[in-house]
């Protein structure tokens, strides 16, 4: 074998060589990269979690304050909070409670100065019972029957009214109790058009969930139709009642 061929050959191995070992190199530091990458991730994740916790500790913290400020404008502030909260899925019983501290502002929570009350803060109540509403909880339907008892601004009763019906469930006896006996009462005393519908609408939302067992109901509904409310409302309230008669009907026949 000549030296120039030897030569070669020695070349062709030293290269197969040098690239096998680049390779087993190459695979190590990947190995070692993904691991180091892995290992970041997981760290990232953890952080992250962490870094969730704190911020929800803060904003509720931020809205527990700010709920309980003497200034209407700080609690309105604590309110559109509690709807950003809402919006991301907290629905948590620290959310819950602060909407039912602030549904009772001016009301069982009751700030005087000489004598005077300053914290009767009807939007504030109002706004609570629409939070309420969202928040879909058995607990959140209890703090609105609650302000059906204690209330006697209309707009914020409209409001409740109105949350009782987007929170419907098959075991709302207690929420239609409530709205039959408050929309009644105004019935008898001052008939309010915009309180009637919302009452209506609620009946409505609670039947079509299962909830229809209150026989005040259908009465309560008998008289908006032919009471003295704007047509409208009348028109409204005879309609839900055709709907509960067909679907009575329609129930009876399949039985």
């Amino acid at each position: 074998m000549t030296n120039i061929r030897r030569i070669a050959i020695l070349l062709a191995m030293i290269i197969i060589a040098s690239a096998t070992l680049c390779a087993q190199s190459n695979t190590q530091s990947s190995t070692q990269s993904n691991t180091q990458s892995a290992d970041s991730q997981n760290k990232s994740d953890e952080k992250t979690v962490e870094e969730s916790y704190l911020q929800e500790a803060i904003e509720l913290m931020i809205i527990r304050e700010t709920s309980q400020s003497a200034s209407m404008d700080q609690k309105l502030l604590a309110l559109q909070y509690i709807g950003e909260a809402i919006d991301r899925g907290n629905t948590s019983d620290d959310i819950r409670q602060a909407l039912e501290y602030l549904s009772m502002e001016g009301l069982t929570n009751q700030a005087r100065e000489n004598g005077r009350m300053v914290n009767n803060f009807p939007l504030v109540r109002r706004e609570a019972a629409r939070y309420l509403g969202k928040l879909g909880t058995p607990e959140a339907q209890a703090a609105l029957i609650n302000i059906c008892k204690y209330e006697p601004e209309p707009m914020v009763l409209q409001e409740a009214i109105k949350a009782l019906g987007d929170n419907a469930s098959e075991n709302s006896d207690k929420a239609l109790d409530a709205i039959v006996w408050i929309t009644g009462r105004f019935d008898v005393l001052n008939p309010d058009n915009l309180m009637a519908l919302a009452a209506v609408d609620s009946i409505a939302k609670i039947a079509d969930k299962g909830g229809f067992k209150t026989p005040g109901a259908a009465a309560l509904l008998i008289r908006i139709a032919d009471g003295p409310y704007i047509k409208p409302v009348q028109n409204r309230a005879k309609q839900v009642l055709s709907d509960l008669r067909k679907v009575s009907s329609q129930q009876n026949k399949d039985k």
